[in-house]
């Protein structure tokens, strides 16, 4: 079985040129897990691991894939599986892993403006009528 970090970088390189429409996308602060919650559990029933490009959405389902880019270099980019639930905090409108933010450039910061844009909604799974 593939795992998580790999099939988000194969839909990352699929969408790479992916432009979202105005839209189809958020823009507001993101922010990163603090280091201290490494092992808890996340909404989907995982445990949070700061290796894993993931992340806290309070909308998108859990198990959608979204590109993060940043506002001041939308070149700039990440893509995240949706895990938890979140940010708590106003005007922020996604938590990054640790590994996430490191890749987006916002470990020294903390926090940095982004446009959020889904990807990929989680399959479904087959409703099976008798």
């Amino acid at each position: 079985m593939m795992n998580r970090s790999l099939a988000i970088l194969i839909t990352g390189i699929l969408f790479l040129f992916l432009t979202p429409s105005a839209s189809g996308q958020e823009v507001g602060l993101a922010s990163y897990y603090h280091g201290g919650l490494k092992g808890y559990r996340m909404a989907n029933g995982e445990r949070y691991n700061p290796e894993e490009l993931t992340c806290a959405h309070p909308t998108h389902p859990i198990g959608s894939i979204l590109k993060v880019a940043r506002k001041d270099n939308p070149d700039h980019s990440v893509m995240v599986v949706v895990t938890d639930r979140g940010p708590y905090v106003k005007g922020r409108i996604i938590d990054l892993s640790k590994r996430a933010a490191k890749e987006l450039g916002i470990l020294n910061v903390g926090i940095a403006e982004v446009a959020v844009a889904l990807i990929k909604k989680p399959v479904e799974p087959a409703v099976v009528l008798n």
